[in-house]
């Protein structure tokens, strides 16, 4: 009998990136906030916004936010920042502009009674929130498998979470990582075990200000994307090696 990984009254920390996110993230924190329990947490990591993330952030006066701010130009490292604070037992990866869906963290969390990191489908949505895909997944194709996933990543960072025992195996991040989402499902993969829940949970906002274009073919050169599996196999060996 596979025993539960949970115990009742974990704590969850949602850590989000933010960067010039005051068009959407007072929708995405509501969508969040309404969802966690009076001792969880939602950790911010702020790029030092120009515009009114701040003010927007503040807003809120839940003392169940906490704002950062982070002074390095980097998403990677921006969401290090927030993952290194959380304090919770369970840690959710957002984004700024999304919209979490009704029952996304109790779904999840029954998962993570018995997995390490999951991760759901999401809804491929337009800036008002019109769906253009019904299914990320359609274009992704997650499978679980390290040596499948070292070849193509299969994570999308806003629709997964993870336990404690993959944050601290992930952190500190490597150095040169190109995604921090391949690198954490990858971790889980090393360490425990992953879930892909073929159900949509968020309504991921796609819009000119997006860094990733996942419904459309990739951008990088073969010689690109030949580097960058070969940077997160490399660390996935350094810190791995003996448990491969």
């Amino acid at each position: 009998m596979v025993q539960p990984k949970l115990k009742p009254g974990m704590k969850v920390s949602v850590c989000i990136a933010t960067y010039n996110g005051e068009k959407y993230i007072h929708q995405q924190l509501v969508s969040i906030l309404s969802q966690l329990s009076a001792n969880d947490e939602v950790i911010i990591s702020d790029n030092c916004s120009t515009d009114s993330t701040g003010v927007v952030i503040s807003s809120f006066d839940d003392p169940r936010i906490k704002f950062h701010t982070f002074g390095e130009r980097n998403l990677i490292s921006n969401f290090e920042n927030a993952l290194s604070r959380a304090t919770g037992d369970v840690i959710f990866l957002a984004d700024q502009d999304d919209v979490w869906m009704v029952g996304k963290v109790a779904r999840i969390m029954r998962e993570l009674e018995i997995f390490d990191v999951v991760m759901t489908d999401c809804r491929v949505v337009d800036e008002q929130l019109n769906v253009l895909h019904d299914s990320l997944f359609e274009f992704t194709k997650p499978r679980v498998g390290i040596l499948r996933n070292l070849v193509k990543n299969p994570y999308t960072g806003c629709c997964m979470a993870f336990n404690r025992k993959v944050l601290d195996a992930a952190l500190p991040f490597p150095n040169n990582l190109p995604m921090h989402d391949w690198w954490i499902g990858l971790v889980g993969e090393v360490v425990g075990s992953v879930k892909f829940i073929d159900e949509p949970f968020i309504l991921y906002r796609r819009h000119s200000c997006n860094v990733s274009t996942l419904t459309k073919p990739s951008l990088f050169s073969l010689r690109k994307k030949a580097s960058m599996r070969g940077m997160v196999m490399r660390n996935v060996i350094k810190r791995f090696a003996f448990s491969i």
